[in-house]
């Protein structure tokens, strides 16, 4: 049996989660405000000492770990740590500016701007059946957003946002990767906005269902990365996530779909 095979588990197309995402917001934001008190009464007490705001963050993040009971996972906070040093790197700023966060009834995910007329992907499971969507670019706020393509058979929608001179992140020509090669992905897990981390690609699967392979993804995702780029070491997009599941082999992992199924459904020509 080839690991392609292996894969024949029930999709999760909510995401992975497993600690309650109200509980876990408030728990980081006491505890980031406690650590920046701290840092601003040694400040007045003559310690000019200067520190980078990401390691407040962790500072705060890992104060917040050493309260929750063992049975909590605490990779569940890793995503917040990276995300923070990641958040130094000025790509990854890049990145942020053209990833919004989607909102379409009660369904919250995120999308991307792929040129600078608002043309947006996400995932199809995001705003299937909703009327009223709106998207959240970082620096320009709300737009209200309809949809313009669906292609449900690889979970993806194309989205128009009114307006022009958006942010945009770059598509890769072709889904071509190496094993265990490293991407980073944005996107708004659990009630955070804006996260940005990174994994690595493990290899192709077959889904139930599916007529074609996804990518499997060694990567923490959570609720609300659904419709995150897969950004590679060039700054393209190759894939978008979509789901997670259990692998008989790697456990828990994400699921991508390659880049190349935006271009086989929508008849869109290749970027310039």
């Amino acid at each position: 049996m080839t690991d392609r095979d292996k894969e024949k588990d029930v999709i999760d197309n909510d995401l992975y989660e497993e600690i309650d995402e109200e509980e876990m917001y408030e728990l980081v934001q006491e505890e980031k405000r406690k650590a920046l008190r701290k840092a601003q009464e040694k400040k007045e007490k003559g310690n000019e000492r200067h520190f980078p705001k990401w390691m407040f963050y962790l500072i705060a993040i890992m104060m917040v770990a050493a309260l929750l009971p063992s049975t909590f996972s605490i990779p569940a906070f890793d995503f917040l740590v990276t995300s923070a040093k990641l958040s130094t790197n000025e790509e990854i700023k890049d990145y942020k500016e053209s990833v919004v966060a989607v909102e379409a009834g009660e369904s919250r995910g995120t999308g991307f701007s792929i040129d600078s007329k608002g043309t947006v992907i996400t995932n199809h499971h995001v705003i299937e059946e909703e009327k009223r969507i709106a998207v959240s670019f970082q620096h320009s706020g709300l737009h209200e957003a309809k949809v313009v393509k669906e292609f449900p058979e690889v979970d993806l929608a194309v989205l128009e946002v009114e307006g022009n001179d958006f942010p945009h992140l770059t598509l890769a020509e072709a889904t071509t990767f190496e094993k265990d090669e490293k991407f980073s992905f944005i996107g708004n897990p659990l009630s955070f906005t804006g996260v940005a981390n990174e994994g690595t690609i493990i290899e192709y699967a077959d889904l139930n269902g599916w007529s074609k392979p996804v990518l499997m993804l060694d990567a923490p995702i959570y609720r609300g990365n659904s419709g995150s780029p897969v950004i590679n070491q060039d700054g393209e997009v190759i894939a978008v996530v979509f789901a997670t599941i259990r692998h008989d082999d790697y456990g828990r992992v994400g699921v991508a779909v390659p880049i190349d199924y935006y271009y086989d459904q929508s008849d869109s020509p290749l970027p310039e």
